[in-house]
C-alpha cells in the first residue's frame, strides 16, 4: 500500500513539474508583471499605421490590445517593421509580434506562432487599366518589401511567367510607403505584397490603382513569439478563439475591411477553433 501511494505521489509531483516547465520564462514575467510588450506595424495600411493625427490604429493595433486585455495585462506597444518584427521576440525586447506576418515554417524555425488570425494572399498593384495579369508584366520593374515572402513569391511569379530578368525586376524597399510611392511616381509599375496592404495604400487614391491578375499565394497571418514558451502561446490562442466565438474578431473586422469601408475585403476563413 505504501508503494502505492509512493507511485501515486510521484505522477502527481510529475504532472505538477511538467505544468511549471510548460508555464515558461516569458509567460511568467507577463503575469508577475501584469504586462506584456507587444510589436506592431506603423505604416501598414489598415493592419496597423500613424493616421494623419499621428494616431496609432488599425485591425493589428485592435487585435493585439484586446488579446491583452483577455490575458487581464496592460499592454506595452513597440513599433516593429518587417526587419525588426523576429528579431526582438529572439532578443527578448518584445513578447508578441502582432505584425501581419504570414506564419512559413521557415520562420517558425526562429519563433512560435499562434494559429491563424488573418487570412490573406498576394497580389499586385498597378495603375488602372495598364495590365490584366503577370504575363502583362514581364520586363517590367515591381516593388516589394526586403526580407518578406513577398520578395520571394512575386520573383517565383515573374520567372514563372516567362521573364529572364525576373531577379533585376524586383526591387525590395525597406517599408510599404516606400513601395507605394515608388509606383505613384512611375519608378515601378507594380507593387506586390498582401491583399490587404495594397487595397489600404489604393485607397488613398481612388480610383487610380486596381489588383492585377490571380493571388500568387496565400498568407495566414500568425502572432510571433518566443520558442517553446507553451503557456504564453496558449493564452494568446484561446484570447483569439474566444474573440471570434463572442462576435469581437468580426467587429474588429468589419471596423477596418467591412462593407462601405475603404479598405472593403470580405472574409476569406475561419478561426480554429477548439472544443
Amino acid at each position: 500500500m505504501r508503494l502505492v501511494k509512493l507511485l501515486a505521489l510521484a505522477s502527481v509531483l510529475t504532472v505538477l513539474m511538467a505544468s511549471v516547465a510548460m508555464a515558461g520564462p516569458v509567460f511568467d514575467r507577463i503575469q508577475k508583471e501584469k504586462k506584456i510588450r507587444i510589436g506592431i506595424m506603423t505604416d501598414s495600411i489598415p493592419g496597423a499605421f500613424y493616421n494623419e493625427k499621428g494616431e496609432w490604429g488599425g485591425f493589428d493595433y485592435d487585435m493585439a490590445t484586446e488579446v491583452a486585455k483577455r490575458m487581464g495585462v496592460e499592454i506595452e506597444r513597440v513599433q516593429v517593421n518587417n526587419k525588426t518584427r523576429i528579431a526582438l521576440v529572439q532578443s527578448g525586447q518584445i513578447d508578441l509580434s502582432v505584425s501581419n506576418m504570414t506564419h512559413t515554417r521557415e520562420r517558425d524555425k526562429s519563433v512560435d506562432f499562434s494559429l491563424t488570425y488573418f487570412f490573406d494572399g498576394q497580389k499586385i498593384l498597378a495603375k488602372k487599366g495598364q495590365f490584366k495579369t503577370i504575363k502583362d508584366m514581364v520586363g517590367k520593374k515591381i516593388a516589394t518589401m526586403q526580407g518578406t515572402t513577398s520578395e520571394i513569391n512575386v520573383r517565383r511569379a515573374l520567372k514563372e511567367a516567362g521573364d529572364p530578368n525576373a531577379e533585376a525586376n524586383v526591387i525590395s524597399f525597406q517599408k510599404e510607403s516606400e513601395c507605394f510611392q515608388a509606383l505613384q511616381n512611375g519608378r515601378v509599375a507594380g507593387w506586390s505584397t498582401d491583399a490587404s496592404i495594397l487595397v489600404g495604400y489604393a485607397a488613398k487614391t481612388p480610383g487610380q490603382f486596381e489588383l492585377v491578375g490571380d493571388f500568387l499565394s496565400d498568407e495566414p497571418y500568425g502572432m510571433a513569439m518566443p520558442q517553446d514558451d507553451s503557456a504564453l502561446r496558449d493564452a494568446v490562442n484561446a484570447a483569439i478563439q474566444d474573440m471570434w466565438k463572442d462576435g469581437t474578431y468580426k467587429t474588429i473586422y468589419n471596423k477596418w475591411y467591412g462593407p462601405g469601408t475603404p479598405f472593403e475585403m470580405p472574409l476569406a476563413g475561419q478561426i480554429e477553433m477548439w472544443p
